[in-house]
């Protein structure tokens, strides 16, 4: 049975990622450093703040590695003032009501960027649970962050589907056991294929999406 969806933020329901990309690239210019995409795909995308500066900036220390990330964070609310839900999310959200489904948002996206995106989107009172990485033991790829919303939903991993946009949020979604489908917006299909994505979708308006979707619906009225 379909009890609930988890939807990833970054990416997934909205591409701020062009942002995100632009807010790293003057940042890490201060430092003599040059961005480009293969370079923001394989070393930024996905993954925590505390990750990326001491992998990225090993020089600084822990304070200065946090002032870092804050400034970053700081400059992407500045720049995203106009950001809008990927095609068809308001479409799926209306879908999700009519079938009484809850929803929850996953995100490693730090507190106060994940509460200005759902303002700025109006989507603050959409969620029946958030789910962020410092919630949690550990950010994606663990699956920790999924476990925490399954148990605040109080669902099993087989009553939920995921939707992510990188193979970070993948691998975290399909390590809880739950079955993911990939947001083609910032990373190539076949790359979230790779990492267990049973399904690979550029946006909400996919017709594959709502047949699968559909489907599971007229499955469960089967049951009943």
């Amino acid at each position: 049975m379909l009890a609930a969806i988890l939807f990833d933020l970054d990416g997934t329901i909205v591409n701020s990622d062009p942002i995100h990309y632009q807010a790293w690239q003057q940042m890490l210019w201060k430092h003599g450093i040059e961005m480009d995409e293969t370079f923001y795909k394989s070393r930024i995308s996905g993954r925590l703040n505390p990750e990326i500066t001491s992998d990225i900036l090993p020089q600084l220390s822990t304070v200065e590695g946090l002032k870092f990330a804050e400034e970053k964070e700081a400059l992407f609310r500045q720049l995203a003032s106009n950001l809008s839900p990927i095609a068809g999310f308001t479409e799926l959200i209306e879908w999700t009501q009519t079938h009484q489904l809850n929803r929850a948002l996953v995100t490693n996206a730090p507190p106060l960027n994940a509460e200005f995106m759902l303002e700025v989107l109006g989507i603050t009172e959409t969620f029946q649970q958030i789910v962020l990485a410092d919630d949690c033991i550990a950010g994606k790829p663990d699956p920790a962050p999924y476990q925490v919303a399954l148990q605040k939903l109080g669902i099993k991993p087989e009553e939920a589907i995921a939707l992510e946009d990188s193979p970070s949020g993948i691998r975290a979604a399909v390590g809880a056991g739950i079955r993911t489908i990939g947001i083609a917006s910032t990373h190539d299909p076949k790359a979230l294929q790779a990492v267990g994505a049973f399904l690979v979708i550029p946006d909400f308006t996919d017709l594959q999406l709502w047949t699968l979707l559909n489907s599971l619906i007229e499955a469960d009225l089967s049951l009943v």
